[in-house]
């Protein structure tokens, strides 16, 4: 299955350098995610081709501008495309009334069901499961609540050994006996079940968003082996009392929960309008996790099973 992150928007707090706010999705098989959505997300989502009809969940880290202005509007467009699915929106306590005031004083009517599920930032915890992909939550540490999120991918379907199945000269029924649960016995008289003609299974892939948090090591037990990291790298360390005090991280910071947590890669993001180069933070980052790219709109990254 296909599992690839692309990057709609990868600044901090204002579009600036042809930059545009937090914004990415996140798409495995045939259905997409939506993980913040700071404004200007629909035009994004226009110019990179993105199918707002796979799109069925929305993922908000909080409630700071730069991560939700784009998402009242996204949902009554939803609404003027005519949109019948139901739309779950997932985020901190408060979004239910932020949503729900814009659309009482705007008289907005959706076409569709919209749930609206808040989260408490408190600990490490499951808040979705669908048939492909598991997300958990867990707390960041930023000036107001702030999640970060988990997408794991779920075991595969069992992968037989053509040549386990050939070497026990097995049939189709005695197969069909096998994937679902039973024994049988092989041509020497063996017990046999599911496990031993099947293929090793394949390591879950998943994918880990960190968006606005000063540097947290509790973070690292939450993200620890993921594939691909992203986590916010707003300054380069020379700043790193503002940070501190803005409640951000610098990218050396970044990439030392990346080295700790033991993931992969490493994808840095949400800057700082005093960046217009990009290319400092990066090799800040890459100095200690070699690793390490940038999120730049339009960007996509594959998730394999070996990166």
């Amino acid at each position: 299955m296909r599992f690839e992150l692309k990057i709609l928007g990868a600044n901090s707090a204002i579009p600036t350098h042809n930059r545009y706010p937090s914004s990415q999705i996140l798409s495995y098989h045939n259905t997409s995610y939506l993980i913040d959505c700071g404004e200007g997300t629909q035009m994004q989502m226009t110019t990179y081709k993105v199918k707002r009809s796979k799109i069925n969940q929305i993922f908000i880290s909080h409630l700071h501008g730069d991560h939700i202005f784009g998402l009242p509007g996204l949902i009554t467009s939803f609404s003027l495309q005519g949109r019948v699915e139901d739309l779950s929106v997932y985020g901190p306590i408060g979004i239910k009334r932020y949503l729900n005031t814009i659309m009482e004083v705007s008289e907005s009517h959706l076409t569709y069901t919209l749930y609206i599920h808040e989260i408490v930032p408190d600990a490490n915890k499951k808040i979705f499961e669908d048939d492909q992909l598991i997300v958990y939550s867990f707390p960041l540490q930023h000036r107001i609540a702030t999640s970060g999120y988990r997408f794991v991918e779920k075991r595969s379907k069992v992968n037989l050994d053509p040549k386990a199945i050939a070497a026990n000269n097995l049939s189709g029924s005695q197969i069909k006996e096998l994937r679902e649960g039973g024994k049988v016995l092989s041509y020497n008289g063996s017990p046999l079940i599911i496990n031993d003609i099947a293929l090793p299974p394949k390591p879950q892939r998943s994918y880990a968003y960190c968006s606005d948090t000063v540097y947290d090591e509790s973070i690292i037990e939450n993200v620890k082996g993921s594939n691909f990291l992203y986590h916010e790298a707003t300054y380069l360390h020379d700043m790193v009392s503002q940070a501190r005090e803005r409640m951000h991280s610098t990218a050396r910071e970044a990439a030392q929960i990346a080295t700790l947590s033991g993931v992969n890669n490493l994808i840095i993001g949400h800057y700082s309008s005093r960046y217009k180069d990009l290319q400092p933070l990066l090799d800040e980052a890459q100095s200690i996790f070699p690793n390490t790219a940038l999120a730049i709109e339009g960007k996509s990254f594959e998730i394999l099973h070996d990166n």
